[in-house]
């Protein structure tokens, strides 16, 4: 409460400094109406609508964008650090490679790559790439089937399948190809931090540990399951908690390719109303209140881990 307290008169304080000065402040500009689009997102968003109304839409798209990228990196840095401790040199090699070579190049440039990849190396449209069936990758994105309810149904009761047509793919649910690169590059450059935490934490368990499993007659994939893993959550959760952080401020790049996440819209508002001080404050507090979300859900979940570990 003291830290919120402490905020909350830093804020009023420059609020009254620039009044002073003749600046005009305050946060009535977010009832305003935007007189902006917000092309992509969960949230329909029209310019006649509130600025607070923008900044909620730019916020759901930091999420979506953030959740399934975290899902993914978790995903591929557990795979990539398994695989550096493989006993297959050459699996120990390619996975060493890629997290070193991944590490080493920021992500701003890997984000541009991708998007380049996505809006000039593919196909059109017209001549999209089936990968499975009903899902459909081209320079327009990603189409995939989508549950869809009925009229005058509440839960949806059939998928709207895409098909390729003489224009274009048309049905099911479109991924546009600036939200493909974000959460790509996020995914694939957290990875390789999480990789790294990941074999640290598995050469944390003790060789005793992984003998008597052996001894046990357990699988390398049933030692790895039941004895290591569970043993090496204790290291790896609080390093994964800071990526996890990390991969959610670093979602704010996606300005650089235009998908409209908060960062985005913030920028838009300045340049429209002038307030920076305010659009900036309304930043740092969604980003604060999203890290303390994200630790407070991790540091659970650690604690979990450790009382199982006692047990």
């Amino acid at each position: 409460m003291a830290v919120v307290g402490g905020a909350f008169w830093l804020v009023q304080h420059a609020l009254e400094t620039l009044r002073a000065r003749g600046v005009r402040s305050g946060f009535d500009f977010l009832w305003d109406a935007a007189r902006f689009e917000v092309a992509e997102g969960w949230l329909d968003f029209e310019g006649s609508q509130p600025l607070w109304r923008a900044f909620l839409a730019g916020l759901i798209n930091t999420v979506r964008a953030s959740v399934p990228a975290a899902v993914l990196a978790v995903v591929l840095g557990t795979l990539l650090g398994i695989g550096r401790l493989a006993p297959h040199r050459l699996v120990r090699w390619l996975c060493a490679f890629y997290v070193q070579t991944v590490r080493n190049v920021p992500l701003l440039l890997q984000l541009l790559m991708l998007y380049f990849a996505i809006t000039h190396l593919l196909p059109d449209s017209t001549e999209a790439i089936e990968l499975m069936p009903g899902v459909w990758l081209s320079k327009g994105g990603l189409s995939m089937p989508w549950p869809v309810s009925e009229p005058g149904s509440f839960w949806p009761s059939q998928l709207d399948w895409p098909e390729r047509g003489s224009f274009n793919v048309t049905g099911g649910a479109a991924l546009s190809p600036e939200y493909l690169a974000v959460v790509l590059a996020l995914a694939l450059y957290t990875a390789a931090f999480i990789a790294e935490i990941v074999r640290a934490g598995i050469g944390s368990v003790s060789a005793g540990q992984k003998l008597a499993a052996q001894a046990l007659g357990l699988t390398p994939g049933q030692q790895l399951r039941i004895v290591v893993l569970p043993q090496a959550l204790r290291v790896i959760v609080p390093s994964l908690t800071n990526q996890l952080l990390s991969l959610t401020k670093n979602s704010s790049l996606a300005v650089a390719v235009g998908y409209p996440e908060l960062v985005s819209i913030a920028n838009t508002s300045l340049n429209s109303t002038g307030r920076a001080f305010e659009c900036i404050a309304v930043i740092m507090a969604v980003y604060l209140a999203l890290s303390l979300l994200t630790s407070a859900v991790m540091n659970r979940y650690n604690a979990r881990v450790a009382l199982r570990g006692w047990q």
